[in-house]
């Protein structure tokens, strides 16, 4: 329902600025980036004030990192190879998409605020939609699939493919199907990635 919301309010705003309703300084100037300051800010407040954080960091074992650490490599060599058969984008623009990892709100934002500078505001918006609706559609695709992927892949499986997403949204999904002894390593893989998240896009979006 929260994927189909964040939808539905893409969809809204692309109809009410091609209509006209939306005044242009809502739509020019530096607000975009102000809204991306106040999101980063909320990120940080989020993951500093989770209960779980001092736990979690307290009990980490180096083994558990392998998991965010496949889930990265993975997604960007999976993206890596999709950016071979795209013309239109280059594999830096591609990778910094996969980059998103799920996290679709900052992921899409972060993209557009900072290719907005060589692409231009057009084509900088139409990479950030392209990175909006991908991630959007890995969360929904986790969502929806968790079960097969547990009984063809193992209960790892939906964590990672959950991203960035597998502490909080998809975290309810992954109990279910994969079972109760994988929600601390979803919670750490969830963090893990989500951190990973801005660093990693602007990187890509930087070469």
């Amino acid at each position: 329902m929260g994927s189909l919301l964040i939808i539905g309010a893409f969809v809204v705003g692309c109809v009410a600025s091609y209509l006209g309703w939306i005044p242009v300084w809502l739509i020019g100037g530096d607000l975009a980036m102000w809204v991306l300051f106040a999101l980063m800010f909320q990120v940080g407040m989020g993951i500093g004030s989770d209960d779980r954080l001092k736990e979690i960091f307290s009990s980490l074992k180096p083994r558990i990192l392998l998991v965010p650490l496949a889930t990265i490599v993975g997604t960007l060599a999976a993206t890596a190879l999709v950016s071979l058969t795209i013309s239109r984008w280059n594999i830096a623009d591609v990778l910094a998409i996969g980059s998103g990892f799920g996290y679709y709100s900052l992921s899409s934002i972060l993209i557009t605020s900072l290719k907005e500078g060589t692409l231009g505001q057009q084509i900088a918006v139409e990479l950030g939609t392209i990175a909006l609706m991908a991630n959007v559609f890995r969360e929904m695709l986790t969502l929806l699939f968790a079960p097969l992927m547990v009984k063809y892949f193992g209960p790892l499986a939906p964590i990672c493919a959950g991203g960035a997403t597998s502490m909080d949204v998809t975290l309810p999904t992954i109990t279910r199907f994969s079972g109760r002894d994988w929600v601390f390593i979803s919670v750490v893989h969830g963090v893990i990635v989500d951190a990973s998240v801005p660093f990693l896009v602007s990187l890509f979006c930087s070469l």
